[in-house]
């Protein structure tokens, strides 16, 4: 029996950790795709990346000074692409921080009319050594880019960059390079350049391969014309959330010698015909213990369950387990509709496992059930239907070529500036059977919803709203509700904005660190030493005391500290730069966050700074 390990229940990995550069390298850049995602996840990722954070999600979202200096370290570096309406919305204002993710998060939608469903990261790391390689690490995942509670599976793939091209990397330097043509909108500067630049360097990696496998091979669907599928084998093995009977029969056929198994979720394999199921030998389902461990209680708002893909197959000697973004579904496998991504892993079924060792007691299988037949009530197809108009009507918006425009506004006397923000609609939009949709900017919450049904209908810009500069932002929520049944779908969706304020990212900023106190704390962030992670942690998250105190005086310690930073080059004095430019100048009038101390003492550091720079040069 081969060693327990293979799909092992008990090996678990935090979605932080795996995006922390290995030791003795820094992020340098990266490209990620997901289906859908929740912008509080996407704020933490930075953190993780580019301060090498490994906290889990909540704690990292108790720190905004870490969030900012997160999301500022990796614009430019970092793209995320997700499918078009399947960014998670909130009835409640989100972080005015959030808007800051517009230099990275890109809108797709799939060519085939099918989902953008790929869950993929590539990120690029650079040695702290110039005589190491560059490094570069590949996730395959099934789980999105949110803050879920599910059974997800993850492949990691570290390789050094060589001189050669590899031809098993070139489905995904291909993938990697056709995402900016899917967007729906417009893409952040550089965008092309990044692409092209990872795809390239994709292309020419050698991967360590974790043990007991040999080989891999990498495929992507609903790009083109092809459809991987697995192919015929003795024995097939299959975990997949989402399933229909016209893939589950084809996969069944190509198990020739044992019938396969099956591991599903209990609310799809209802739906299925009996003689679909009849097909496998094995019909499993999570076990209720699976679902909340260790006395955890799970929010109604957080999804648990089953949402791993795998295909485990058995060929002679061999064995291979492919994972990767694919349901047995017909969009995935049959029609190649939606946009996947797989990997398959090869090696000697002896080392691996069989169908049965791997998705048994001695693997996934310790966490599940068999499923029994008429165990839940029939599903409601007309709340389905609405559901799937509402899906429609998301789609329409998102495909539509909306836009926003800024306006400032007349202000009083002594009133700080407000903008008017305008949705503008280029033709009117068909919305058939939406009775209600509600739509205000993410920063705002739904207490400043705008009933923008008929409008739209109509083709006419609607105005979202007088508001701070600091509120501005082009991404919206939408709350629509269907016109038959008393269904709704709560979504985000971004779009390209006409005369946003250059200043806005600065207003923001300043938000965020608004008191000498979070300026001094933001400094010694800045200050931590790279790749260190207990410099970053004990910097962000000890508190400076009292703010007021004079730098001159009692902080000699961060004088100390920018001395280093400065005879070292690098990062923390462009940092602070970049700080001190975004917060700008004192204001009449606003409590200043900048001692005035620091303002002195930094103008010396920049004249030495401006020296070692064109010595260098």
């Amino acid at each position: 029996m081969p060693p327990r390990g293979i799909l092992d229940p008990e090996r678990r990995a935090l979605y932080g950790a795996s995006l922390q550069p290995p030791a003795g390298y820094v992020f340098d850049a990266g490209v990620a795709t997901t289906y859908s995602m929740d912008f509080e996840s996407a704020l933490a990722a930075p953190v993780s990346l580019a301060l090498f954070a490994s906290e889990n999600r909540d704690e990292i979202l108790l720190n905004p000074l870490a969030l900012l200096e997160g999301v500022e370290r990796i614009a430019g570096r970092l793209l995320v692409f997700t499918d078009a309406g399947h960014i998670k919305a909130d009835v409640h204002p989100h972080s005015r921080i959030c808007s800051l993710l517009e230099r990275m998060v890109v809108e797709v939608a799939a060519p085939r009319e099918g989902a953008f469903h790929p869950k993929m990261w590539a990120l690029r790391f650079t040695p702290l050594r110039p005589e190491e390689p560059r490094r570069l690490r590949l996730l395959i995942l099934s789980r999105n880019l949110t803050r879920d509670r599910c059974w997800d599976l993850a492949l990691t793939l570290d390789g050094d960059i060589s001189n050669q091209p590899k031809a098993i990397n070139r489905p995904l330097a291909d993938f990697v390079r056709a995402l900016p043509g899917l967007a729906t909108g417009g893409t952040p500067d550089g965008s092309r350049a990044l692409v092209d630049e990872l795809a390239e360097d994709l292309r020419r990696v050698e991967w360590s391969l974790p043990d007991p496998f040999q080989d891999v091979a990498f495929a992507v669907n609903g790009l083109d014309g092809r459809v991987w599928r697995p192919e015929a084998c003795d024995r097939l093995g299959i975990i997949s959330p989402f399933c229909d009977d016209e893939t589950l029969k084809m996969l069944a056929a190509l198990s020739r010698a044992e019938a396969p198994m099956l591991i599903g979720r209990s609310e799809e394999l209802a739906r299925l015909d009996g003689a679909t199921l009849d097909a496998f030998d094995r019909v499993e389902v999570l076990a209720d213990s699976a679902t909340a461990e260790d006395g955890e209680e799970i929010e109604e708002s957080d999804l648990s369950g089953l949402h791993a893909k795998v295909f485990v197959a058995e060929r002679g000697w061999n064995a291979s387990i492919t994972v990767g973004s694919g349901n047995a579904s017909r969009p995935a496998l049959l029609s190649g509709a939606n946009v996947e991504i797989f990997a398959t892993l090869t090696g000697k079924r002896s080392q691996i496992g069989k169908v049965a060792e791997v998705l048994g007691e001695d693997g996934f299988g310790r966490m599940t059930r068999p499923f029994v037949r008429g165990e839940l009530p029939p599903l409601d197809d007309e709340k389905r239907a609405a559901k799937a108009r509402l899906d429609d009507a998301r789609r329409e918006i998102c495909r539509s070529g909306l836009r926003l425009r800024c306006e400032r506004a007349e202000a009083s006397d002594g009133d700080a500036p407000r903008w008017r923000l305008w949705l503008v609609p280029s033709e009117p939009l068909d919305l058939a059977h939406v009775g209600q949709l509600g739509v205000w900017p993410i920063t705002r919450g739904e207490g400043h919803a705008r009933d923008l049904l008929a409008p739209l209908q109509q083709g006419q810009p609607t105005d979202l709203g007088l508001m701070p500069l600091v509120d501005l932002t082009r991404f919206l929520a939408f709350q629509l509700t269907d016109g038959d049944e008393d269904v709704s779908l709560l979504f985000s969706a971004g779009f390209a904005v006409d005369g946003l304020p250059a200043e806005r990212n600065a207003a923001i900023l300043r938000w965020v660190i608004d008191s000498r106190e979070k300026f001094l704390r933001y400094i010694r962030m800045l200050l931590a030493e790279i790749g260190d992670p207990f410099s970053f942690a004990l910097a962000a998250q000890m508190a400076n005391g009292d703010g007021e105190r004079r730098v001159a005086k009692d902080d000699a310690p961060i004088i100390e500290e920018m001395v280093r930073a400065l005879c070292r080059g690098g990062y923390p004095m462009q940092a602070i730069e970049r700080l001190m430019a975004g917060l700008g100048e004192a204001r009449d009038g606003e409590p200043d966050p900048v001692p005035a101390e620091f303002r002195t003492l930094w103008n010396t550091f920049r004249v030495a700074l401006n020296a070692l720079d064109a010595h260098h040069d």
